[in-house]
């Protein structure tokens, strides 16, 4: 199982976004509406693991992460 971030999103002008992580099947399709409010909600991509290739080897790179705020916010 997976823990995606969910947001909700605006119904009135000016409303602010609600973050919640969710499990489930990489094979589930997204949410579209909270499991306990019934609030119409998106999935946020994150940042993950890029592949750079750099003179012909290729390397692993962390770009971004999980973290429990909302995006431009951080936890530390």
């Amino acid at each position: 199982m997976t823990t995606y971030v969910y947001e909700t999103t605006a119904v009135k002008p000016g409303q602010k976004p609600k973050y919640f992580e969710f499990k489930q099947s990489m094979k589930d399709a997204p949410l579209t509406h909270h499991p306990e409010t019934g609030e119409p909600i998106r999935r946020v991509v994150l940042g993950g693991f890029g592949i750079l290739k750099s003179g012909g080897e290729a390397k692993t790179e962390a770009r971004g992460g999980s973290c429990c705020c909302g995006p431009g916010e951080c936890c530390s």
